[in-house]
């Protein structure tokens, strides 16, 4: 949208008071992310009179959930949008035909290719690749194959243009992103009905871009993870050895009340799959706690694979009761104070893993991603090594600054101190 509206002679400002246009883009993914969105719309909907806010436009997952509902919810707004209209969003702000209707949802079917426009406004060089929208999988707690439909994979020739275009301007890490990215490509078809490429092939083709040098997966399911990918994971140099693998769970009942197609003694052999094709990968996974009928039993069998497994990184979540979810249905709904005491557990057991493991690489040296000064402190740089996401992982404090040094070069640092998540080192000139 940024990319459109800077296209459409749309000018950026940096604080909500000299706007003319205010455009809120929601989640709604549970319901306290709803009435985030809410509340950011109201708070700014008061620009109106106590600015000089002429349109207010709220676009996303909110707005494809409740629909036209929202007019009367949020009178206050000029426009509402859903996940496959954010394209119109310069034809909408200069419509003014008064008669014309005040929100656009469909069907979501709008896919993205390398001719949108775009602003890469996150970091000067990292950036997420968008590889697919939508998702075909029904799992019993989420709301996103409602929100953002049917998979729809983008071409390779079309990903890699904008990454070519993305690498120009300065990034050296993508990170590819989608709902599902394990299916990217299965609805891909030639003419003759044949594949027309799958995980594998889009990261070899990505690979060949000079002077891009990290590519990062984001959200593999778990089934069906090709061999084309694990290939790529072990031998291409520029393929970070690292894989985002949501697990949501271990324990079997809970496997299939979530429906996620997959058993506790399944997903370890994906794993042990995994990490025998590429045996020094650091694996990021995510778990649920609290879903409906979760028993102490089914808590301690996912504390005791959390503890066997011994993950680089792990998100724990507590299940939400989302209207619009087969889940929010089920019997047994966990009370909060026991959701909230599982996912305060599991995460010091994921601690003091991580704790452990990042001691072990006190005195070695790691490629290091420079990102700029740490917040704490203008006298360290911050950055990452490969095994470390952005946003989600932990971050490397530098303590010295060569001559030379840069945002988005990749240095070698010298690991002096650990803490639980976080590593200290030197830059080794």
């Amino acid at each position: 949208m940024v990319g459109a509206l800077q296209q459409g002679a749309y000018e950026m400002v940096d604080d909500a008071e000299s706007a003319d246009v205010i455009i809120v883009n929601t989640c709604s993914f549970i319901q306290p992310a709803t009435q985030e969105s809410i509340d950011t719309v109201l708070e700014l909907a008061k620009l109106k009179t106590s600015g000089g806010l002429k349109k207010l436009v709220v676009t996303g997952c909110m707005v494809q959930r409740y629909g036209k509902d929202l007019e009367g919810e949020l009178p206050e707004v000029d426009a509402f949008l859903g996940t496959g209209e954010y394209h119109r969003i310069v034809d909408v702000l200069r419509d003014r035909n008064e008669d014309a209707p005040k929100t656009h949802i469909d069907v979501p079917m709008y896919l993205h290719d390398e001719l949108a426009p775009r602003i890469n406004s996150w970091s000067k060089c990292s950036a997420y690749l968008k590889i697919s929208e939508g998702c075909d999988h029904r799992c019993a707690f989420c709301i996103i194959p409602t929100l953002r439909g049917k998979l729809r994979s983008r071409t390779i020739p079309s990903l890699v243009t904008e990454a070519e275009r993305l690498v120009a301007e300065g990034v050296v890490e993508l990170n590819l992103i989608s709902q599902d990215s394990t299916a990217y490509g299965r609805d891909l078809r030639g003419v003759e009905g044949e594949r027309q490429g799958d995980l594998g092939d889009l990261m070899r083709a990505l690979a060949k871009i000079d002077k891009l040098r990290w590519i990062r997966l984001h959200y593999a399911y778990p089934h069906g993870l090709p061999d084309s990918l694990l290939d790529v994971l072990a031998n291409e140099e520029k393929v970070v050895r690292y894989l985002d693998i949501p697990l949501q769970h271990a324990s079997g009942p809970m496997l299939k009340a979530m429906r996620r197609g997959v058993t506790r003694a399944g997903q370890e052999r994906i794993l042990e799959r995994v990490r025998k094709a590429v045996p020094d990968i650091s694996v990021r996974t995510t778990f649920i706690v609290g879903f409906p009928g979760e028993t102490d039993a089914d808590f301690r069998e996912l504390y005791n694979f959390v503890e066997a497994q011994q993950f680089e990184h792990v998100g724990v979540f507590t299940y939400f009761q989302e209207d619009g979810t087969d889940a929010a249905k089920l019997d047994g709904q966990v009370e909060d104070a026991v959701k909230k005491s599982r996912q305060k557990e599991l995460m010091r057991l994921q601690k003091r893993i991580s704790k452990k493991r990042l001691k072990g690489l006190i005195g070695t040296t790691v490629p290091v991603l420079i990102e700029g000064l740490s917040p704490e402190s203008d006298l360290l740089l911050r950055g990452r090594t490969d095994r470390q996401a952005p946003d989600v992982d932990g971050q490397v404090f530098i303590q010295n600054a060569p001559e030379g040094v840069a945002i988005g070069q990749i240095r070698d640092v010298r690991i002096a101190q650990t803490g639980d998540y976080d590593l200290v080192g030197e830059i080794v000139d």
